[in-house]
């Protein structure tokens, strides 16, 4: 799996599984529980993994919809 993004903002990686999933790409969200885990609130950032052949149609999706600023580099 390829890391893509990484966010600790929960709209933004509401926003980004809906369109991944809308596009049929796997992916996974990591450190998804962390931050409870830890005591603090949003401090760890989350990070979205896809199936690594899904990475260039996830990335496609993502600048398409506005958002590549927010992508980690390749």
């Amino acid at each position: 799996m390829k890391e893509i993004l990484r966010t600790n903002d929960p709209v933004l990686l509401t926003a980004v599984e809906a369109i991944l999933q809308g596009e049929g790409v796997g992916f996974f969200v990591a450190d998804r529980h962390m931050s409870v885990l830890e005591g603090s609130v949003g401090f760890l950032p989350r990070r979205v993994l896809v199936v690594d052949e899904d990475e260039a149609h996830a990335r496609a999706a993502l600048r398409d919809a506005g958002l590549g600023a927010e992508l980690v580099e390749e």
